[in-house]
């Protein structure tokens, strides 16, 4: 291990050398880069199910949990019922044994009942494609919402989690505080035809090299453009 200076210049904490980040090459490097590692498990259930609403519950299912976690309880349930009307009629009881051990899952249960309840009676069964109404659903927050459009209906969205959070900032292509916040820096910064494909390039990034805590800088084919922003410790 090595340790990496924390970048002390003023100008790069303000967010003036933003510009210098040239995320192009940033996502052809990374596009290669990840070509054998797995996907996220949303992004494998958009391209498995083809289905808006097992996006939406594969969504609901991956929050607080482990891809492979959340993987399995998709495969279980979605093996019960697959469409709005089957999925209400499965007692909430057995959906929390079928999704075990995801986190909340008790708390899951009993959202996935109510979504569906609300895709009936206000969407006519069908999950909507427009962001506004996504974020009508109970419990469907932005990043939800957004992985919907994308990984479900292939449209322009940004969903920030953790990863792309981290990442962004760490890159110095955004200096934000909040996951909403670089939200809303991306939609005004990042080109719209890298929309749909950030999460999934940063979110298998984030898993498996620019970690949290000690990011494996020296295996990253990005490092020569990574400003390393608040990097302590890399290996």
């Amino acid at each position: 291990m090595s340790d990496v200076k924390l970048l002390d210049n003023k100008q790069v904490a303000r967010g003036k050398r933003t510009d210098l980040v040239d995320i192009a090459k940033v996502i052809r490097l990374l596009r290669f880069a990840i070509r054998d590692l797995p996907d996220p498990s949303v992004t494998l259930v958009g391209k498995k199910f083809k289905s808006p609403f097992l996006v939406l519950i594969s969504c609901l299912l991956s929050l607080r949990t482990r891809d492979e976690t959340t993987l399995g309880a998709c495969e279980r349930l979605f093996a019960r019922a697959d469409t709005v009307q089957g999925m209400l009629k499965i007692p909430i009881i057995e959906i929390q044994k079928l999704i075990y051990p995801v986190g909340f899952y008790k708390t899951k249960a009993v959202r996935i009942h109510d979504i569906c309840g609300d895709l009936i009676h206000r969407f006519g069964a069908r999950v909507p494609d427009d962001l506004e109404m996504l974020l009508t659903l109970k419990g469907v927050g932005r990043k939800t919402a957004n992985l919907v459009l994308t990984e479900g209906f292939g449209k322009p969205g940004i969903c920030v989690d953790t990863h792309v959070h981290r990442i962004s900032n760490r890159l110095g292509y955004i200096t934000t505080g909040t996951p909403e916040e670089t939200e809303f820096a991306l939609r005004k910064k990042l080109p719209p035809k890298y929309w749909i494909e950030f999460n999934a390039l940063l979110v298998t990034w984030g898993q498996n090299v620019c970690k949290p805590i000690s990011p494996l800088c020296s295996v990253c084919p990005v490092n020569g453009i990574c400003k390393r922003v608040n990097v302590g410790v890399n290996r």
